[in-house]
């Protein structure tokens, strides 16, 4: 340790309030690897993901709004992210693009940008036209005598610049993402009017967003025309960032010699999850929004809850019942609604265990956080999904796994991730107290060795990164477990901006 750190790097590692253990764990993780993932199989319905027909999802939606009022329940948006990759095409253009010498048509061609292309066709149809266009030309007094291309490095320009709407640079809940009539909404206007759903009279809904310090005033804004959506926020803690070395594995210094860390990613973010308070906690991400399916979505979020709450109230009668003598035939049935609703299936020795460690173990199994999460088919889109997953033990559990947690190398383990069926849109709903009304701390329920290392560049140079395990992957990992598959309209993410042409984000005309 003194090699790697003076006595001012220790003086900074404390006054960032990081963890000198958790970065010596990281730096023997850069050393020797993680351990990857081993996928047993991908869930499928009736192998790990529920599907219900019409009738038994409507008895659901009714549980839910007939039981809801019972629970404290709030939304958690995960929203401090820029929107940087959502206009990436776009800065990229901005950068290679010479509005003197340059035809769009050839740059088109020589870097084959057809979302260029799509942006340039559908610029009337993004939500922003209007300010967009009054703003290019306050930037541009002779906008209307450009020529075409000229035009359009203008519109890009008022769109990205930092002296225009600065877009790239502002979180996506804050962006005009949908139109109705005249009326301009945020993805923050869409969360709020899906809340709705678990809305209680005489009471102000509950919803938290993570956000970066910055933009906190834009979201108040913004969230202030709600009288009665009780808003609250946290930011990513700076102790939860994580160390970058160099290829040689040895701690990455800047140009003033001063340790790198970076944001340990969106796995942080169950540190912001833990302090909330609420009996039941919806989560979605900030982009996931639509114009068109409220009723959809709201419908979904409901079934979704339901099956969290009648799940648990099975879990906790029976953790009452373990608590007390027990008969045999009442074992035998919490195994069963263990192995099967719950899909945690149990290891054939069980059975030979004596009683009293079998109602040890059950307990275990049953005093957990839960996570109902909704699953979509896969369509193709990057991302994680639902899997039989092995653990260091030898249990098969369920998981989410991202592409990044599995050896593609071993072609066995890339079969089965590239032929899952389901999809993780991050539709999830969560109970996050025991059967007593205590708060869990999730902090106990995460797999450190669901972390992964990416390689990433700073000032030019390479580095190696230390991502924590994903909210919804290893951050996770250790919860009760149910998949539902929900349609695929549900999901409608903005990943980039000509996602905001599709239909689900355009007004419908008559």
């Amino acid at each position: 340790m003194e090699k790697l750190f003076s006595e001012a790097d220790l003086k900074y590692i404390v006054e960032r309030g990081n963890s000198l253990d958790k970065i010596m764990q990281q730096l023997h993780y850069f050393r020797y690897g993680i351990p990857k993932i081993n996928l047993l199989k991908s869930a499928t319905v009736e192998d790990g993901i529920y599907k219900f027909n019409e009738e038994t999802k409507a008895d659901f939606i009714t549980y839910f709004d007939k039981h809801k009022n019972k629970y404290s329940i709030e939304k958690f948006v995960p929203a401090s992210g820029a929107a940087t990759r959502m206009f990436q095409f776009l800065s990229e253009f901005l950068n290679n693009f010479n509005p003197e010498t340059d035809t769009i048509t050839s740059y088109i061609n020589k870097y084959n940008v057809q979302s260029l292309n799509l942006f340039i066709v559908g610029i009337r149809n993004f939500p922003f036209h209007s300010e967009l266009k009054e703003t290019t030309r306050q930037l541009f007094p002779d906008y209307d005598s450009f020529h075409s291309d000229r035009k359009v490095h203008a519109i890009v320009t008022a769109l990205l610049s930092d002296k225009g709407l600065n877009f790239a640079n502002k979180p996506k809940g804050i962006l005009p993402f949908h139109k109705y009539d005249s009326q301009i909404l945020t993805p923050i206007d869409e969360h709020v009017k899906e809340s709705e759903l678990f809305r209680k009279e005489n009471e102000r809904t509950k919803i938290h967003f993570t956000v970066t310090e910055n933009f906190r005033i834009d979201f108040e804004k913004i969230l202030s025309n709600y009288k009665d959506v009780q808003s609250t926020f946290s930011y990513q803690n700076q102790s939860s960032d994580t160390i970058a070395v160099t290829d040689n594995n040895t701690p990455f210094r800047l140009e003033n010699g001063e340790l790198f860390f970076r944001p340990g990613g969106h796995g942080a973010l169950i540190e912001n999850l833990n302090q909330l308070h609420s009996d039941i906690i919806f989560i979605k991400n900030i982009d996931n929004v639509s114009l068109r399916n409220g009723n959809v979505e709201i419908q979904n979020k409901k079934l979704l809850g339901g099956v969290l709450l009648r799940i648990q109230y099975q879990v906790f009668e029976y953790l009452k019942l373990l608590s007390q003598p027990i008969s045999d035939d009442l074992l035998k049935e919490i195994i069963e609604f263990v192995e099967t609703k719950l899909s945690f299936p149990l290891s054939e020795e069980f059975s030979m265990f004596q009683k009293n460690y079998q109602i040890e173990y059950l307990t275990k199994i049953l005093n957990r956080p839960i996570r109902v999460c909704g699953m979509v088919k896969n369509e193709g889109e990057p991302g994680g999904g639902p899997f039989w997953v092995i653990d260091s033990k030898g249990r098969s559990t369920l998981q989410i796994v991202e592409s990044s947690q599995i050896d593609l190398l071993n072609l066995k383990q890339k079969e089965i991730f590239q032929n899952s069926t389901h999809f993780n849109p991050v539709d999830l709903v969560c109970s996050v107290k025991d059967f007593k009304g205590n708060k869990f701390d999730l902090l106990q329920f995460v797999d450190p060795e669901a972390a992964f290392i990416t390689e990433k560049t700073k000032n030019g140079k390479p580095i190696k990164a230390f991502e924590l395990p994903g909210l919804w992957n290893g951050a996770m990992a250790k919860w009760i477990t149910l998949f539902v598959e929900v349609p695929l309209e549900t999901f409608n993410p903005v990943k980039t901006v000509n996602d905001l042409l599709k239909p689900a984000h355009q007004p419908v005309h008559e």
